[in-house]
């Protein structure tokens, strides 16, 4: 298999940049977590490889949770690799101007291609954010000038101007709007992320966003679960998505950890721990389901590994240390073991990454790590 490689000026760029700090990195201590998820899940030209999937296939948010990672452990040409592998194949090589494809891998006819153009936005969220982070610590300009790129693209395709609820990020471009309804994902809205790109343009209708955001994820969760689709109509407010039925899981756990990894003086921080706390008492009971009706509050199944990973941060919130500690435990006997969990084992990075200390966010949404800037990890 071969990837179209014709990124232009900006790999070029981030190439170069790569190079400059390998020496830097080089004298850093290694985060063990990152290093297995390389070797099981990156390819060596940078692709994120589901490999439970008959597809083989890649999608927007693994790259970008790579990213962010590979920027964690202060490993920026493993980031280069991730950035120029998603811009040729996923954004068509013109990442200027095209927001990345959410699904690529290999077709019915044997080919590797895209699957489905549709971006998905908490993959650019999270890859604008990357991209501006790494530009801020490792003083990339290239970088910077693709967030705010990025950022300008989200706010201009994946941003509609909601009636009653206003200026509201959608899951993707195209597909979640029909007869008057708005389908949303609160787990697409990392709050840490949208005050970060609030300083990528336009601070005003990021701050629109902010808002909206606080309202959609506190309106997925009625009764403290989380939700993976929620339904708005202006005049209405929020209900159950017929589709899924309220169901919260795959996609909801991600709210709890966004929510659990805001510092404690962000303006959201205690509100959405307050909403959210009684996913963090169930998983300190080892109670954490990995399906609940948000209606009824019916549970089926066990929380698997990642999801309790992404627990770990409202774990720590409301002081429950010893859960914590068991879940630190279960996590490294079961996590990271083969390349057929890709997304448990991205939550585990998260989770665990935090714990440890290896990153933490600012007020204002930046990232906060040991070695700012210039290796100094611990």
């Amino acid at each position: 298999m071969r990837a179209r490689r014709a990124c232009g000026l900006l790999c070029a760029a981030a190439l170069l940049g790569s190079a400059a700090q390998t020496a830097v990195a080089a004298g850093c201590t290694p985060w063990p977590e990152w290093q297995a998820f390389k070797r099981l899940y990156l390819s060596d030209d940078g692709r994120v490889v589901d490999a439970s999937t008959p597809e083989a296939a890649t999608v927007s948010e693994g790259q970008a949770y790579a990213l962010t990672f590979a920027l964690i452990a202060d490993d920026p040409a493993a980031f280069a690799r991730i950035l120029a592998w998603t811009a040729d194949n996923l954004s068509a090589g013109d990442p200027a101007h095209v927001l990345p494809a959410w699904r690529w891998g290999r077709a019915g006819d044997g080919s590797w291609t895209v699957l489905d153009r549709n971006p998905a936005s908490d993959a650019d969220l999270w890859m604008s954010y990357a991209l501006a982070q790494a530009g801020r610590l490792w003083h990339n300009a290239a970088y910077t000038s693709a967030a705010r790129a990025m950022a300008a693209l989200i706010l201009r395709d994946e941003v509609a101007l909601v009636p009653g609820l206003g200026a509201t990020v959608l899951p993707g471009p195209r597909g979640f709007v029909s007869h008057g309804a708005w389908r949303l994902n609160a787990s697409y809205l990392p709050i840490e992320v949208l005050r970060a790109l609030q300083q990528s343009g336009d601070a005003e209708l990021w701050s629109q966003v902010l808002e909206s955001s606080g309202r959609v994820i506190v309106g997925s969760a009625p009764r403290g679960y989380a939700a993976d689709w929620v339904l708005y109509r202006d005049g209405q407010g929020f209900a159950a998505d017929p589709a899924t039925h309220g169901a919260g899981s795959y996609n909801a756990i991600r709210v709890y950890l966004w929510a659990g990894m805001l510092p404690a003086d962000d303006p959201l921080a205690a509100r959405l721990a307050r909403q959210l706390e009684p996913m963090a008492r169930a998983a300190a009971r080892d109670a954490a389901p990995e399906s609940i009706d948000t209606v009824t509050l019916e549970a089926h199944g066990a929380a698997p590994a990642g999801f309790l990973a992404a627990l770990l941060p409202l774990l720590v919130h409301f002081g429950l240390d010893e859960a914590a500690g068991k879940t630190r435990e279960r996590l490294q006997a079961q996590a990271l073991r083969d390349n057929q969990h890709y997304y448990s084992d991205a939550l585990t990075l998260f989770g665990l990454g935090w714990l440890d200390n290896r990153f933490r966010f600012d007020r204002h949404g930046n990232l906060r790590l040991p070695w700012n800037g210039s290796c100094h990890a611990d």
